[in-house]
């Protein structure tokens, strides 16, 4: 399958696609040929993390695919137990070595953890690791402004991405805005809610009837308007092409609006707060 997917330009010049594949919870072979297929179906945007425990996974798909390594944009992220400089090092290569890659495409800081606050020394070592070859673009997820500003201030390097939870109920704007001003590409994850709830809701299915689309296309297009990369999951080839095929429409500005004021102030998922969440 060819498909053209609109790409963003990070700050420090690296092409990143608009929409990939998550990968959270896709493991073993059933894993491996929910990757491959998407890889075959046109992504090439692919996001996994250490915690993830797939980063193996990952690996197999990119080898049995029949796209170039060079083609493809990996993600994966540090964990927060591995937060102290020298630990961040190593985790970084055990994920190269759990993939079998040479280098990532995008390595981010996966929560600011700021309790435990060795968010900074994770920062140096990714930057270290970018330097080194390891990574060729380097950012953050679920980091709020205050801990962007401590990055930026204290060690003159701006994350090229933050990964956060973005979706019709919460839908990020002042985060958003921030991000814009300070060159920041946003990456939504979890960008379809509970799959299974959203798809049916009131609000959106006379919007996917009026473009007839499905809701899912209808969220998936919301986020390419609204300038964020997206990264559904599925293990569907059909619903894998169907998250692709949101490029030849475009939503009005109403229906826009619409979608924009879906969002709620406690929206999110999991009630997993950056300033106060601890992951390890």
């Amino acid at each position: 399958m060819t498909l053209s997917i609109p790409e963003v330009t990070l700050h420090d010049g690296v092409h990143m696609p608009m929409i990939g594949l998550g990968s959270v919870k896709l493991k073993g072979m059933e894993g491996v040929t929910a990757i491959s297929s998407a890889i075959d179906n046109g992504y090439r945007l692919i996001d996994t993390a250490y915690n993830y425990e797939n980063e193996g996974t990952v690996g197999t798909a990119i080898r049995r695919s029949s796209v170039s390594r060079k083609d493809l944009f990996i993600t994966s992220k540090l964990p927060g137990r591995y937060h102290n400089y020298d630990d961040a090092v190593l985790a970084i290569q055990e994920s190269l070595f759990r993939a079998n890659l040479d280098y990532y495409d995008l390595y981010l800081i996966h929560w600011p953890n700021p309790i435990q606050d060795q968010y900074l020394e994770a920062w140096q070592a990714l930057i270290d690791a970018k330097k080194w070859g390891l990574i060729r673009s380097i950012g953050v997820s679920n980091f709020l402004p205050e801990h962007l500003e401590r990055l930026i201030n204290e060690t003159s390097v701006t994350p090229s991405v933050n990964q956060i939870e973005l979706h019709p109920f919460f839908n990020q704007q002042e985060q958003r805005k921030w991000h814009e001003s300070h060159l920041i590409v946003t990456e939504s994850w979890s960008p379809l809610y509970r799959t299974g709830e959203i798809l049916q809701n009131d609000i959106l299915q006379p919007i996917a009837n009026k473009y007839n689309k499905s809701v899912a296309q209808i969220i998936l297009r919301w986020h390419y308007q609204l300038g964020t990369v997206s990264i559904p999951r599925s293990s569907s080839p059909i619903r894998q092409r169907e998250n692709l095929m949101i490029f030849d429409f475009s939503l009005d500005s109403e229906d826009m609006e619409v979608i924009n004021h879906m969002s709620i102030q406690d929206g999110r998922i999991n009630d997993q707060d950056p300033a106060v969440y601890e992951e390890f």
